[in-house]
């Protein structure tokens, strides 16, 4: 069995640093001898300690760090992986050149559209959606070499949050929304929507830089007694069970993680047109897609599906299938399990 290494520099939330968490616990699952180095914290120490594997916790600092590298270097050494696995720009610009006494293949896993400067030492890279696999060899990165595999989702299960704990009636049309509150994110552009659907409550699930702004955003527009700012929430399965209908309204999202994860809890999904959701949604059959900063034409979307139920019932069956096709752990860690195995044997 494949010996792997995986490598992760990030914050202690995000879509990669969660999806980094499930791989690796995955790949356990599935088999394969896998050791995990990570940037201290001690969350995500214990989560993958609960789940079998015991990481090591370095610094991954600036400059003046003269530990981080060195330490990979020797447990590299110790560990011999065949493959090691690097997590997005600081992990795989700092991953040593392989040695003769520690032979490696080195595999730079991208989630975004990132200079390739910091992946020049990889051998191959994944990238987790088509478009980043075009945009991967538009820069003259050999075919051979890029493979696309993409992220997967638990199953969002979980007995739905009351309602009434949230300050929320019983009878309103519930929106979920989930991610960093941050720019990139487009929530200015969900709150001016809801102000076009009076009858609707949007739960808001995330923390970011922009919460005084938004919160001061929803005031303006006189929807704050509609809006129920969550705060980063790690019972999503339970958030979406109560939800009608996922909204993402992200003005940039490589992926978006959080429509997938809709789609496994069978719910009807709304988005912009950013290139994560484009690529993934069939636009009428999965869930509907609004012209990214168009409040107005997101609106629109959000009445249309709350006021034609079947229309609802029979997008979120669609993106369930989806889901099911492309998205599940065992369809997805199948293929990477081929893939680490494939490039260790090539090396």
């Amino acid at each position: 069995m494949t010996r792997v290494l995986q490598l992760m520099a990030g914050a202690p939330q995000g879509g990669a640093e969660a999806f980094f968490e499930r791989l690796v616990l995955a790949l356990r699952r599935a088999g394969i001898e896998q050791r995990a180095i990570i940037r201290r914290d001690g969350r995500r120490a214990a989560a993958l300690r609960a789940g079998g594997v015991d990481p090591v916790e370095l610094a991954f600092g600036g400059w003046f760090d003269f530990t981080t590298r060195p330490a990979i270097r020797r447990e590299i050494a110790e560990f011999l992986p065949q493959v090691v696995l690097t997590w997005m720009n600081r992990a795989s610009a700092l991953c040593p050149k392989p040695r003769d006494d520690a032979l490696f293949v080195h595999v730079g896993r991208l989630g975004g559209y990132y200079d390739l400067k910091y992946y020049r030492r990889c051998h191959h890279l994944i990238a987790n959606t088509r478009g980043i696999l075009d945009y991967i060899l538009a820069q003259g990165w050999p075919k051979a070499n890029a493979q696309y595999l993409p992220n997967f989702v638990d199953a969002m299960r979980g007995a739905p949050v009351p309602r009434a704990n949230l300050d929320t009636p019983a009878d309103a049309p519930l929106l979920l929304a989930l991610g960093r509150l941050h720019r990139n994110k487009a929530f200015d552009v969900l709150l001016q929507a809801l102000a076009n659907v009076p009858a609707a409550v949007l739960w808001l699930a995330g923390a970011g830089p922009e919460e005084a702004a938004l919160k001061r955003l929803a005031r303006e527009l006189g929807v704050t007694p509609r809006v129920r700012f969550l705060g980063w929430r790690a019972d999503v399965g339970a958030l979406l069970a109560a939800c009608d209908l996922f909204v993402c309204p992200s003005r940039h999202e490589p992926l978006g993680n959080a429509v997938i994860e809709a789609w496994s809890a069978g719910k009807p999904v709304v988005a912009a047109r950013a290139p994560g959701p484009a690529a993934l949604i069939r636009d009428g059959e999965t869930g509907l897609l609004a012209p990214v900063d168009d409040a107005g034409a997101l609106a629109a979307a959000i009445k249309r599906v709350l006021a034609d139920r079947q229309l609802g019932a029979r997008i979120a069956a669609n993106g369930r299938s989806a889901y099911e096709a492309e998205f599940s752990e065992t369809k997805v860690v199948a293929q990477y399990v081929d893939f680490l195995a494939r490039v260790a044997a090539g090396a």
